[in-house]
């Protein structure tokens, strides 16, 4: 009965807000009347009367004619970010976007109305494309984000919902599209900056970029950061070079290569149980320190994304990429090791037609990935100290490919409909040269699925949209829910099945008197299979998976700008989450409709920003998140957090160079709060969040 509660409240709130929106034509005005003052940067604002373009679907398509929830988030809300270098930074007005900063650094769990929510590394069921270059594996398994220096990006499109018609396995939760600064057409120029603040954290960026004679783009940056972390043994250090170069713009389409280098090492303090909680949250796990517990990454990655115009109404576009990494991470039962390559080639065509009076903007295209991947562990003695054994010696070969093609048909000038087919193929082989007792454990798994997707967008006036979409998706087991064998150190889990899940999602944006913008989505979505972590007695310092049981997943998304007075922006992300198991499996025990462990009812982010006058300029925030469940059978609970946060800084302009001071506090209150969970069974679950921190950021840009 709540189920029907719910979805039927959240359709009444989006049928109330376009009734209210239609009704308010008086006080609308035409739409030159609703135009932004020229002075008005287009990120400020993000409205749905300016036109904004998003590609995350695979096509260029104006934000109010997407029939998905999309977020754009733009210069206002990066430049807010005090410390520029972890994604929950710049995705605080995101509404249905979780992100669970481990260690208050750049290693981060980030999941899109759920999905992933419970992977202990990285990040599942979310495409993550930074100027175009996927960061997923071929499982869809993106290990980090570390290639992503936040304070070069620009632009970040959020696509929430099931998206797997458009990038397969990796995109059941949604689309994290990232984009980088270019360099200037006009001249050359560049920026330096320089933060730090508490627990040891500093950072320093230098880029420089431009135009050339011969019509070349480009823009080159470093960048280096350190800190202590905001507990015992979480320090981490960091460096990004990248160099992205526009080899050719012009009437026959537009050619952009990248090359870029990671340097990434971070300690791990691991889960607290509750008495060392209260004895001490900022102290490690006790078999943190003794194993020296951490993470070493270093990865290159040179690719290529081009878009050729064959005809005025026919593009081809070409990305390819090859990334390796060599990651190293010590835990309390072994130090592992691994090396990877990562090639990867999408093919997409794009065809505008008018067939049978209708006109098409017909997709389809190809996307090919592979890895390979040689891996071995050795017992860890204590701090990271290898003994001579080898416990498992492996190499892993996995290829994917998926066949996709959409079509975007539009009814008139105000209605189109999308509908989208995709089939995908994943192989993973494992090769055991280790063979242990003389059992060879190699062998191979795969896995297909076939996903859709329609969607209709509808937009009678120019500030009204309504949108609503039925899609698939699909999420394989990745390659550490792989890698991870229950049964012996070598070897797959072959336990292991596909999760799939169906949703449909209703919205809609909009504007009101040209000085609030809204945006609510409504969603319903169940999975089969979902995942779900555990341990067993014989490897107890182990994490494996399985197909915990089938989920529910209702939400509401909400998200708002209210611009009363031109100084002042008033901006609001608000969602509400009923995320829960229909059966799940925990031990030997089956519990039904019990909520996902990690996942809160309630977040919320108010953030108040004030130009001042004479270059100066203050905001305030506050992030409120309501109390939830620690594992699945809903037996322990976290309470809840607010905390309260604010920043001032001042702006110089200079004929030839401009430049910024920003002094920003977090937690002000200095409250202590548990910032996620982890469903360990040995307690070891409590993430403790950091307590006061204050930052100073400087910035020249010439």
């Amino acid at each position: 009965m709540s189920r029907v509660i719910v979805r039927v409240a959240c359709a009444a709130v989006l049928v109330t807000l376009s009734l209210v929106v239609w009704a308010e034509d008086a006080d609308i005005g035409s739409p030159a009347d609703q135009a932004a003052p020229a002075d008005q940067e287009q990120g400020d604002r993000p409205t749905v009367k300016s036109e904004i373009v998003v590609t995350a679907p695979r096509i260029e398509i104006p934000l109010q004619e997407n029939p998905a929830a999309t977020t754009v988030i733009g210069e206002a809300e990066l430049s807010a970010m005090p410390r520029a270098v972890a994604a929950d930074e710049a995705l605080k007005l995101v509404p249905g976007v979780k992100v669970d900063n481990q260690i208050n650094g750049e290693k981060v769990h980030l999941s899109i109305r759920g999905q992933g929510l419970l992977t202990e590394r990285g990040i599942r069921g979310v495409k993550v494309l930074l100027d175009g270059l996927p960061l997923n594996d071929p499982t869809g398994f993106a290990p980090d984000l570390y290639d992503v220096d936040w304070a070069t990006v620009d632009r970040v499109e959020v696509l929430r919902g099931p998206a797997s018609v458009l990038y397969g396995g990796g995109a059941s939760g949604g689309i994290l599209n990232i984009s980088t600064r270019s360099g200037d057409v006009d001249q050359v120029g560049g920026q330096a900056r320089l933060n730090a603040g508490s627990n040891g954290f500093w950072k320093v960026l230098g880029e420089a970029g431009g135009t050339t004679e011969g019509g070349l783009d480009y823009r080159v940056s470093a960048s280096t950061s350190s800190g202590d972390g905001c507990r015992v043994h979480s320090a981490f250090d960091a460096t990004n070079l990248y160099t992205k170069l526009g080899l050719y713009d012009g009437p026959r389409g537009r050619v952009t290569a990248i090359v870029a280098g990671t340097s990434y090492f971070t300690q791990n303090p691991e889960g607290l149980n509750l008495d060392q909680v209260t004895e001490d949250p900022t102290q490690p796990n006790p078999d943190a320190e003794v194993f020296d517990e951490h993470q070493d990454t270093r990865r290159g990655t040179v690719g290529v994304v081009t878009e050729w115009r064959l005809a005025d109404n026919q593009s081809l576009m070409f990305t390819g990429y090859f990334r390796h990494t060599e990651w190293e991470e010590a835990v309390p039962s072994t130090v592992q090791h691994r090396t990877y390559d990562s090639p990867g080639v999408l093919l997409q065509y794009n065809l505008r037609e008018t067939i049978t009076g209708l006109a098409n903007e017909l997709s389809f295209g190809v996307d090919l990935e592979g890895q390979n991947i040689d891996e071995y562990r050795r017992p860890n003695l204590g701090y990271a100290r290898e003994a001579a054994e080898v416990v498992s010696d492996e190499k892993i070969h996995q290829s994917a490919w998926g066949l996709w093609a959409q079509d975007r048909l539009l009814l008139g000038h105000d209605m189109s409909i999308v509908l989208g087919l995709r089939r995908d193929d994943i192989s993973n082989e494992i090769r055991d040269n280790l063979a242990a007792g003389g059992i060879d454990r190699s062998g191979d798994t795969s896995f297909a699925r076939t996903t859709t997707r329609v969607g209709m967008a509808w937009n009678p006036r120019v500030d009204l949209g309504l949108y609503a979409s039925w899609s698939t998706g699909f999420l394989p087991p990745a390659t550490e829910e792989l890698a991870n064998n229950p049964e012996n150190p070598g070897g797959f889990n072959r336990g292991l099945a596909a999760a799939s899940s169906s949703g449909l999602e209703l919205g809609v944006r909009g504007s009101l008197a040209a000085r609030l913008d809204y945006d609510v989505a409504t969603f319903h979505l169940d999975t089969d299979g979902d995942f779900g972590r555990y341990r067993i007695p014989e490897r107890p310092l182990e994490t494996f998976y399985r197909n915990a049981g089938d989920s529910t997943r209702d939400g509401l998304e909400t998200q708002f700008g209210w611009f009363p007075v031109d100084p002042l922006a008033v901006r609001l992300a608000y969602t509400y989450s009923r995320f829960t198991y229909d059966q799940v499996s925990v031990g030997s025990e089956t519990y039904s409709d019990t909520w996902m462990p990690n996942s809160p009812e309630n977040q919320a982010y108010l953030d108040l920003a004030a130009d001042l006058g004479h270059g100066m300029f203050a905001g305030t925030s506050v992030e409120w998140v309501s109390s939830w469940f620690v594992d699945a059978t809903n037996t322990t609970s976290v309470d809840g957090y607010t905390l309260f946060n604010a920043r001032l800084g001042c702006r110089i302009h200079h004929a030839s160079w401009s430049g910024e001071v920003m002094l920003s506090g977090l937690n002000l209150m200095d409250e202590q709060y548990i910032a996620f969970t982890e469903p360990d069974p040995d307690g070891n679950s409590y993430q403790p969040g950091p307590g006061r921190e204050g930052f100073l950021g400087v910035t020249v840009t010439f």
